[in-house]
Order: C-alpha cells, then structure tokens, then sequence
C-alpha cells in the first residue's frame, strides 16, 4: 500500500445471491478497500500508528440485502430506508470500521446509471472506505475531493470512472 501495510480487510457474503451477481465479489470488495486505503496513504493517510508488532488495522465489508441494511440505517442514522453502502468508522485502536452494501440498491442504481453491477460495487466499496478514512461530501469542496479520490481508485482497478463527465 504504497510503503505501508494494508489492513486486514475481511468480507462476509450474507446474501448468496452477490455471489451470482458479482462473480469474485469477495475478492473485488477486498482489492477495491485495499485500493482506497492505498490512494488515502499516497495523500498522507496513515495507518502506522500502532506499536511495533502490532496489528494495522482491521474492516469488515458486509455483503448483504436490502432489508438487512434498511434495519442498520434505522438503527444507526434513523432512516428507515435501504440505501446502497453504509460506514461505521471504528471505535477502537487496530478496528478501522465496517461498511455494509445492500444488493437490491446497488443492482437498481448500477441499472439506472448503465454500469455493470461488479463496477458500481468496487465503486460503493472504495466510497465506504474513504469514509471510513475520513473523508466525506456534506461540503462541496470535500464531495469534490472525495470523487477525485474515487475516480483515482477506480483507475488503480483498472475500472471506469464513475465521475466521467460530471468532474
């Protein structure tokens, strides 16, 4: 990850049916989080904060379904909706956080914008892990940054740019 460690990043499949969406959709979600930790640390991100011999970090990426991320958007944001990825940046020295996709929502919205569903979920997984990195896109200048970061990712995947056009 250019000159530092990736952080462990482990992906659980809860929906079967991702697999039968995204063929590799475990290792495309693991590539595009170590994709994003890699564009953070070549702007100055950091993970070597732990001691030596030390864990670098650990995230989880849910793979999962509308209605399993509708009940963790009520919980966590008090939206009772599904929506396509949700962050929980981590509480704790060595657990980065977890992001959760729901297919439902990244099949439509691939659909809508005429992507293929493997790109729009590299695409989601690399937005959630910026989040997770501290980035964010309530200002317009940080929503900005964030999609330059993304469409960067999406490069090192070798992966269209899902901000062609718009940036």
């Amino acid at each position: 990850m250019d000159g530092q460690p990736t952080p462990e990043i482990v992906v659980v499949i809860d929906d079967p049916a991702w697999r039968a969406a995204v063929p590799r959709a475990e290792d495309l979600a693991r590539r595009a989080a170590a994709a994003a930790w890699a564009e953070m640390a070549s702007d100055g991100f950091s993970l070597d904060t732990a001691p030596p011999g030390a864990p670098q970090g650990a995230m989880t990426i849910l793979l999962t379904d509308d209605r399993a991320v509708k009940r963790l958007n009520g919980e966590h944001r008090g939206k009772v909706k599904p929506t396509n990825v949700l962050s929980f940046p981590g509480e704790g020295f060595g657990h980065l956080g977890d992001i959760a996709l729901a297919l439902g929502v990244v099949r439509r919205e691939a659909r809508g914008a005429q992507r293929r569903v493997a790109a729009h979920l590299a695409h989601l997984v690399a937005h959630g892990t910026l989040h997770l990195g501290g980035h964010d896109h309530i200002q317009a200048g940080e929503a900005r940054r964030m999609e330059r970061a993304e469409a960067r990712i999406m490069r090192r995947l070798a992966m269209p740019n899902p901000w062609r056009g718009v940036l």
